[in-house]
């Protein structure tokens, strides 16, 4: 088959108009001249800006998998992604969100840094640095794969070209780029997927009355553990991600962070569900019926490509290209997302808050660009690279779920929490997800729970709550036995290497007063030098 001219076209022409209006709305950034414009847009984001970024955060996710678990389950039952990962911003908006934006932090490892040390602070950026590589990777992947199908385009050349744009314009310009780019990728996201979802709900191909598998599908009993750990991993883990509070923080208030997080829920399952439908449509598609000529029916590993498939043989091709910019569009947001929401903890967190203190904005603007070209970068690679991207985000959405979910919960709302108490749930939680086994990624389960499948290899028990659960718990046991040993000097104080007894607060303004009255001694000690040297030479001259 040869390339689709006006399909390449088309790309190349949205391409352009999304990295052209990234840079023009990067412009912001320069002209601003705070730290704080190139992370947080001087926290200058509106109702509906804040909306449609935040939405934009984990739609591509929900766009791709969404599609690719109901047309291989073939039921609304099994697309836990989309509408999982949806349902997080409830407990997002109604707690952390506003929580966090009220505080004034600039990432989310702030408060991490300001009750547990800056060192210890910053070893929790491990996980959400994996999750957004490979996160990054997988809607990366997904989409080389759909211009690949649609296009007859060597999808490495589609990824590189996709990324090379996203980097670029976050390159430029920062959150203000990356928040305004999502506005109109999330318009074209909805024209996309209204114009193309009922055409695969007509196609003469797909007849869902002689599917042998019902639209709902079914959940076994002895997969109900299993199935309700997907759930709260996919509800739940969603909350502790950099890339959601970079929007949040931005907000121009408090109350605007809670209503824009809370809205993004009805948008995001709006957007998700045409993917859902046409996965379904895909699942139930006799393929024969169409000019679709490879084997049939379709293997297991094909319906992670169930999406681009959909577009180029259950649609016209007018409406196919028009799809491929609506995932462009959702793949995209995300993409940009991950590489400016690891750029931005690197520089802040570590190199700002570690290495230099009295960084300026130029400095720091340089250093989150360097970042930002290296995950980019980064992401790239394993995307092109690495076949078992989505088992790797397996993964890495659980230890968002196992261990970063505990860890923010904790220091946002129990003050006696510690770097001891850090530390020890962080190991316990970790430890523990990895006894447990995955099978996507070939990891054998040493730790065999009640209900383990020993012919599939699979826990059956819901062992990523479970392990969630004991790393929450020793956390809190820990913080609390370290408190009462030091602090009532049964353990002595030289021992304290965590300097449990500072007990450390999350709140910046008492970090501030405690600077400024730190700086206010210095300059009053100075002040009163002179007197004290010319009481000293009066004494002098007296004897």
């Amino acid at each position: 088959m040869a390339v689709n001219i006006p399909g390449a076209i088309s790309v190349v022409v949205f391409y352009i108009v999304i990295l052209v209006s990234g840079i023009i709305a990067g412009r912001k950034t320069n002209k601003s001249q705070t730290n704080e414009s190139i992370l947080v847009a001087d926290r200058s984001l509106t109702r509906w800006v804040a909306l449609f970024t935040i939405t934009a955060t984990m739609l591509g996710g929900a766009f791709i998998n969404g599609c690719a678990e109901a047309a291989a389950s073939a039921g609304l039952l099994y697309t836990q992604t989309s509408i999982g990962y949806s349902m997080c911003y409830i407990p997002a908006g109604l707690f952390y969100a506003p929580k966090m934006r009220r505080e004034n932090y600039v990432t989310m490892f702030d408060p991490f840094q300001l009750k547990y040390g800056k060192k210890v602070g910053a070893l929790l950026f491990l996980p959400q640095f994996f999750g957004d590589l490979f996160w990054s990777a997988a809607t990366l992947s997904a989409l080389g794969a759909t211009i690949s199908i649609i296009l007859d385009i060597d999808s490495t050349l589609s990824i590189i070209v996709s990324a090379v744009v996203a980097i670029f314009y976050t390159f430029c310009g920062g959150l203000y780029a990356v928040a305004y780019t999502d506005v109109f990728q999330l318009i074209i996201i909805a024209i996309g997927l209204i114009l193309a979802f009922p055409f695969c709900l007509t196609s003469e191909a797909v007849s869902f009355s002689e599917s042998d598998r019902s639209i709902w599908g079914e959940v076994s009993t002895e997969t109900v553990g299993s199935y309700l750990d997907v759930w709260l991993l996919c509800i739940f883990g969603g909350i502790p991600w950099q890339a959601l509070y970079q929007r949040v923080l931005a907000c121009k208030t408090a109350e605007i962070a809670r209503t824009s997080t809370l809205l993004a829920l009805p948008f995001t399952l709006l957007l998700a569900t045409p993917p859902v439908i046409m996965g379904l449509a895909g699942g139930a598609a006799d393929w024969n019926k169409t000019a679709y000529d490879g084997e049939v029916p379709l293997p297991q590993d094909m319906y992670a490509f169930i999406l681009p498939l959909t577009l180029s043989y259950l649609t016209p091709t007018v409406v196919g290209i028009i799809g491929i910019g609506a995932m462009a569009a959702a793949v995209m947001s995300s993409a940009d997302s991950c590489f400016l929401s690891s750029s931005s903890v690197m520089t802040k967190n570590i190199y700002q808050d570690i290495f230099r203190p009295q960084a300026s904005k130029r400095e720091i603007t340089w250093v989150l660009r360097i970042c930002v070209l290296i995950f980019g970068s980064l992401g790239t690679i394993v995307a092109i690279t690495v076949h078992t991207i989505y088992g790797l985000f397996v993964l890495c959405g659980d230890l968002m779920y196992v261990i970063l979910l505990p860890q923010l919960t904790v220091v946002l709302w129990l003050d006696a929490s510690n770097s001891y108490g850090c530390i020890s749930g962080f190991v316990v939680a970790f430890i523990l997800r990895i006894l447990c086994g995955e099978p996507i990624l070939g990891l054998p389960a040493v730790l065999k729970l009640p209900l383990y499948d020993e012919n599939t290899g699979v826990q059956q028990f819901p062992y990523r709550t479970l392990a969630m659960i004991l790393g929450t718990l020793t956390l809190i046991g820990v913080s609390y036995l370290t408190n009462y040993l030091f602090l009532n000097e049964i353990i002595s104080s030289k021992y304290d290497i965590l300097k449990c007894r500072e007990q450390r607060t999350i709140h910046i303004s008492n970090v501030k007063e405690k600077e400024m009255d730190s700086r206010n001694d210095a300059v009053k000690g100075e002040a009163m030098k002179p007197m004290i040297d010319g009481n000293d030479e009066m004494q002098e001259e007296n004897v």
